[in-house]
């Protein structure tokens, strides 16, 4: 029996076991009829049963939340989902709820969990209007098509694929996240709070832009609609002529042949 599962047959214990007492003790009329009229659901030992415990904050199937902090998991690289699991649970990511949840979890359970929600295609929303200015947008959008060879900035575009919907196997989509999600994430690169394997490659990008335009950045991509295919591109994009590979451990580069 998987922690998961544990935890998740505990809780409706502990839920069903209130509901009756609040009955016993005439607290609750409603809480003892329900206590009566609901009976426990079976449980399935199966991995979409066991990762409910993952979409009480990431939403339904992995969709996200509507808060904007907690990312949509569907979808994304399996390779990408590993590595954050292993992050948060060896210390190179930092949120406490997350790392108590994979904490006593394998390696190998890690990767049926990212296989589960990599293979899950359910539709992104429609992405909110942007309130910010054509300039700062501009801006964004010349940064994450472009980059700026001057500064060694490279293009989003040279690493998580030319429509930024990810590479398979590591690498993650760009679009579809909130522009707060996209700002606390890459404020925790340059802020020292978020770590990759060695050689980490995106702090060392992300300590070369400045507040703005890092905002500039997630303004653009959490204003941007996601292409007719969402799906994780299958192979790294040709270099430009302006643009040089980067080291990154947790993604690898390899030339598209």
């Amino acid at each position: 029996m998987t922690t998961f599962l544990l935890s998740l047959q505990s809780s409706i214990r502990r839920f069903t076991a209130l509901g009756r007492l609040a009955c016993l003790l005439g607290l609750s009329l409603t809480a003892c009829m329900q206590a009566k009229a609901a009976p426990t659901a079976p449980f399935e030992d199966s991995i979409a049963q066991r990762t409910l415990a993952c979409t009480a904050c990431h939403g339904p199937q992995g969709r996200a939340a509507p808060d904007g902090y907690y990312p949509r998991l569907a979808g994304k690289p399996a390779g990408y989902l590993y590595n954050q699991l292993v992050n948060f649970r060896d210390g190179k990511r930092h949120y406490g709820l997350m790392t108590q949840l994979v904490d006593p979890l394998t390696d190998t359970y890690l990767m049926e969990i990212a296989h589960y929600f990599s293979r899950l295609e359910v539709p992104y929303p429609a992405p909110m209007a942007s309130q910010a200015s054509e300039a700062l947008l501009a801006r964004g959008k010349s940064l994450a098509l472009q980059g700026d060879p001057s500064r060694r900035l490279t293009a989003c575009v040279q690493c998580h694929g030319l429509s930024l919907t990810g590479v398979a196997p590591n690498i993650p989509g760009l679009l579809g996240l909130p522009r707060d999600y996209l700002n606390a994430q890459l404020g925790a690169w340059k802020a020292g709070q978020r770590h990759a394997q060695s050689p980490d490659c995106m702090q060392d990008l992300v300590a070369r832009l400045s507040l703005e335009e890092i905002n500039a950045v997630a303004s653009w991509l959490a204003a941007q609609a996601l292409p007719l295919s969402s799906k994780p591109a299958a192979a790294l994009p040709a270099l430009s002529a302006t643009s040089t590979a980067i080291a990154c451990g947790s993604a690898p580069f390899k030339a598209a042949p």
